[in-house]
């Protein structure tokens, strides 16, 4: 099987790197990114415009560049390896995929190409609090009525959702609290009136929001999808966004294992450096084994993410997500561990690629709820 890239993604992946590269060069520029008022840098974002990454994984009908899967792997590395604060993953991934896979040709055309030149910013408030990462366990309400619907309730987590326009909000129309039939999606103006925020920061420098609607009036073609049926929608696209994940994630390892050895071959302890240590060179190759470990079950749900069997695809996003949770824990602690009392200070870089790596571990699911979903099926390879 061919893992290279194809001369277009190459093209594209020296464009992202190089300007990834450029613009995260230095902490102290990701820092003074991060204290503007949208918590990332807006010229970099219309750059992101510009190089057509905003529309890159929408159809050329529906105004983007058609590509796929492994596209957005190649520019979640990037991002990964930069430690970007660009809502890249929650508008394009998460949000852009709801409207692929469930908007309406006039939803399509309304929101993709203000999206494509970067005037639109999504963000999904799905989590609740008592939900933990079911993702049918939904208790906000959204009652239908003479002037549309009537949403009620509170939404956690919800990334970026400070500088988003809009909200995709999946809400319970029929059904038990964690039944996966009566959940409707719904793409909600972020300026609605019965909306209030509340946005803090997250432990690896992005914002969170918490949500609550009050009353808030949404009209019919509000709607994403089919009445009671968004819960395949939700499943399908927090797949694809954990498949994105991964790569952000093995972009990040990357970065922190080569900022490692660097340090082994420069920090010196009793007049030779520590990386002539032949003990700290074997647990450098156990980080380097770890991320490619981690890098084959990225392409793995690159590859699965598309599939048409959703048993399948599931199994597959859960089992690179366990490994990839896995060999972000190992890498993020084994660079503390060598770099020593700088690994954690937050004056040096790797200790915030640590944090990433330890906020991506329970983004979509731990561990254990990955690990439960793959034993659950059977595991990845039918027993004999």
């Amino acid at each position: 099987m061919n893992f290279d890239l194809t001369p277009e993604q190459m093209l594209l992946k020296d464009s992202i790197d190089r300007l990834i590269a450029s613009r995260y060069s230095s902490l102290e520029k990701r820092e003074a990114y991060r204290k503007e008022p949208l918590g990332f840098s807006e010229a970099i974002w219309a750059q992101f415009a510009e190089l057509g990454l905003l529309g890159l994984p929408f159809s050329e009908e529906d105004g983007g560049f058609g590509g796929g899967p492994v596209e957005t792997m190649v520019v979640m590395e990037a991002l990964g390896r930069g430690l970007s604060l660009e809502p890249y993953l929650t508008t394009v991934v998460l949000g852009g995929g709801f409207l692929r896979h469930a908007g309406s040709a006039e939803q399509k055309a309304a929101y993709i190409p203000e999206i494509v030149v970067g005037n639109l910013k999504l963000a999904l408030a799905q989590t609740e609090r008592q939900a933990r990462y079911d993702l049918a366990d939904i208790a906000t309400t959204a009652e239908k009525t003479d002037r549309g619907y009537v949403i009620d309730g509170q939404k956690s987590l919800v990334l970026a959702g400070d500088s988003a326009d809009l909200f995709v909000v999946s809400a319970r129309t029929s059904g038990e609290q964690r039944s996966q039939y009566g959940v409707t999606l719904f793409l909600v103006d972020a300026n609605t009136p019965g909306i209030s925020r509340r946005t803090y920061s997250t432990q690896d420098g992005g914002r969170a929001t918490e949500i609550e609607f009050s009353g808030t009036i949404v009209s019919t073609d509000a709607i994403l999808g089919p009445v009671d049926g968004g819960y395949p929608f939700l499943e399908h696209v927090i797949g694809e966004t954990i498949a994105a994940l991964s790569a952000e994630a093995v972009g990040a390892m990357e970065s922190l294992h080569q900022l490692t050895v660097e340090y082994l071959k420069t920090r010196k302890q009793f007049g030779v450096s520590i990386g002539s240590f032949q003990t700290l060179q074997h647990r450098a190759v156990d980080m380097l084994m770890a991320l490619e470990q981690a890098r084959s079950m990225e392409m793995y749900a690159a590859m699965m993410v598309g599939s048409d069997n959703a048993d399948e695809r599931r199994s597959a996003i859960s089992a690179a997500k366990v490994q990839i949770n896995r060999s972000a824990r190992f890498v993020g602690q084994e660079a503390v561990q060598l770099h020593g009392g700088i690994g954690m200070t937050m004056e040096y870089i790797g200790a915030h690629y640590f944090k990433r790596l330890t906020m991506i571990e329970s983004l979509f699911g731990d561990t254990a709820h990955h690990l439960h979903q793959v034993a659950r099926v059977g595991g990845l390879v039918a027993a004999a």
